[in-house]
């Protein structure tokens, strides 16, 4: 099966990601959101990315414009019929996600390929949700999509060889490195990661440390690029809490339970960057979004 068009739910920080790097990859691309202002706000994050590449001698200004151009708005999902491919990357909300895909199954032709771009939700409750789940399957970008080389291919237990091939291949040809995880909750990325992050605010919430001293522990005794709490922020703290009860609802283990000052900031409206605020001030400079 030949994938000639992309079709993208979702035109936020992950959707423009998969919409830029898909179009680079020679893909014509339809990307789709709630409303004109969601989509059009996307496709000018992805033109200003692109703008900042050849501002830097990394782009040509052919390129660039061809990028754009393969780059369409399609203000409804059933615009998105036409895809070969489409990949969900919407919020983390299990209900959100069911409708979607949906609405996705309903009117997309039978051959479409219906991925998922969730960081946690198991496939096959997602797959249950459509007529086709031979052709459903988790395909998780890591944030920035653009800069970050994993992918996740993630097979429910109805999902096809060749539903996993095309992807895998997919996957390959955005210049990303693929890998197989099995369909459990927050499959391999998020199992690890997620805990490790909750556990740092817990620290914070016992104060354990300042968040400025639990993310200097991390990068220069763990020598991780960026400290937990400041990943948190670029994340997401809605992001992350939706994960982690996705953790604690599918295992049933303490261990998963999400920390108390989580539930709190995201309550507050506090994000992360996004937003401006969350374990860190972002309001004095420009939100990523």
């Amino acid at each position: 099966m030949q994938i000639k068009t992309l079709g993208v739910i979702g035109a936020g920080q992950m959707g423009s990601g998969i919409a830029q790097v898909a179009a680079a990859s020679g893909l014509d691309v339809l990307i789709n959101d709630i409303n004109d202002e969601c989509i059009a706000r996307g496709i000018g994050t992805i033109e200003k990315n692109l703008k900042r590449r050849v501002e830097k001698g990394k782009l040509g200004e052919d390129e660039f414009r061809a990028i754009t151009g393969r780059i369409t708005a399609a203000p409804t999902i059933r615009d998105v019929a036409q895809a070969d491919y489409v990949v969900e990357a919407a919020v983390e909300m299990e209900e959100l996600k069911f409708s979607l895909f949906r609405e996705l199954d309903e009117c997309c032709p039978d051959h479409v390929i219906l991925a998922t771009n969730t960081s946690s939700i198991p496939i096959g409750r997602i797959a249950s949700q459509t007529g086709r789940p031979d052709r459903i399957i988790g395909m998780h970008f890591m944030n920035p999509v653009v800069v970050m080389k994993l992918v996740e291919v993630i097979r429910g237990l109805a999902t096809s060889r060749e539903t996993f091939d095309i992807t895998w291949d997919l996957a390959e040809r955005f210049g990303k490195t693929p890998a197989e995880a099995n369909d459990y909750p927050g499959f391999i990325a998020n199992r690890i990661l997620m805990p490790m992050i909750n556990e740092a605010i817990f620290c914070l919430y016992q104060s354990v440390g300042k968040a400025e001293d639990i993310d200097t522990v991390m990068k220069l005794g763990m020598n991780h690029p960026m400290g937990p709490l400041a990943l948190a922020d670029l994340i997401g703290l809605d992001t992350c809490l939706a994960i982690m009860e996705t953790l604690y609802d599918g295992f049933k283990d303490p261990k998963y339970r999400p920390c108390p000052l989580l539930r709190k900031y995201v309550e507050a409206g506090w994000h992360g960057r996004k937003s401006g605020k969350g374990f860190y001030d972002y309001r004095d400079q420009t939100p990523d979004r």
